[in-house]
């Protein structure tokens, strides 16, 4: 059985992130783009809640279409590359290398998204 999801976060001091494990793609990413919570958690359909987590990008993923959500979002360049505003092909846009910092309210059209050596991202997202 899995672990409740906490839609709050609690206190968590410093303390090193197993950055091997605990891994997964999320629901309409490509298999190359992979996501680790480090905190808290969502619950979209309720518009509650607020989760930090890391984004990491294999080399050569990209995304084909805009992203939209209802809740806002920060986001910090890490590591690696990121190109934002490619095509469907994966051509085109432009190319950022950390530290790059974006701030997004909802409703806001952002992407598509590629990496050609991989990216880490820091991303925040409540409502």
């Amino acid at each position: 059985m899995s672990e409740p999801v906490v839609y709050e976060k609690t206190h968590d001091e410093f303390h090193r992130l197993d950055m091997e494990s605990g891994w997964h793609t999320p629901p309409g990413y490509p298999s190359g783009i992979k996501q680790k919570i480090i905190a808290g958690g969502l619950d979209e359909p309720g518009k509650r809640g607020n989760r930090t987590r890391l984004l990491r990008f294999d080399p050569g993923v990209y995304t084909t279409a805009p992203f939209v959500h209802e809740y806002f979002e920060e986001v910090f360049l890490l590591e690696g590359d990121l190109t934002v505003g490619n095509d469907a092909n994966g051509e085109g846009g432009e190319s950022f290398t950390g530290y790059t910092y974006a701030v997004r309210p909802p409703g806001a059209y952002h992407g598509p998204f590629k990496s050609v050596n991989g990216c880490i991202l820091l991303e925040v997202h409540y409502y």
